[in-house]
């Protein structure tokens, strides 16, 4: 797949770079000020954007038939977005009760001092988790296998359950 990189014209390298940069060069003050200003688009910092992510970027909502896509430096972090943008104060999320330590420590004391509470299903079994939903519940979240329990999701009897109710399923789909 060759999508997002057209070949660099000052060196004529056909792979994608890696940019290991902070910081990108600005036309004039204006241009930077329109960067800024999200008038126009190009890169302003890394830790907004980077191309050699923005390449990662389009092949990825490419392949998965996306919109767009965002890269993020971890696992955890990718969970953390997915969650703040679609939960706020109020909200709950419903989960399977085995999960990794971390993604368990988000849910149950992070996102709670956030106000936003999460529900642990008593079992995988999907009709557990419907139990739990109700119409301030933002998404379903489970491990595709368990970590470290090695439990195996039912991800369509819980895609099913969570599209009934009009919520995402967030799938974290790391082993």
């Amino acid at each position: 797949m060759h999508l997002g990189y057209d070949g660099d014209p000052t060196t004529k390298a056909v792979a994608v770079p890696i940019y290991q940069t902070i910081a990108f060069e600005f036309d004039s003050a204006e241009h930077g000020a329109a960067l800024f200003n999200l008038e126009v688009e190009g890169n302003i910092y890394t830790r907004i954007g980077n191309p050699t992510n923005t390449v990662l970027e389009k092949r990825v909502a490419a392949l998965e038939g996306g919109v767009d896509a965002l890269s993020v430096s971890s696992g955890m972090a990718a969970i953390e977005y997915s969650i703040i943008n679609i939960a706020e104060m109020g909200n709950n999320i419903v989960s399977l009760p085995q999960l990794y330590g971390a993604t368990y420590t988000l849910f149950a004391h992070v996102f709670a001092k956030r106000g936003i509470t999460a529900r642990f299903a008593e079992s995988d079994c999907p009709d557990a988790v419907e139990k739990l939903i109700d119409e301030n519940t933002r998404a379903v979240f489970c491990e595709s296998i368990g970590n470290p329990a090695g439990n195996v999701a039912d991800v369509e009897g819980l895609a099913r359950v969570a599209h009934k109710h009009g919520v995402p399923l967030l799938v974290d789909n790391t082993i």
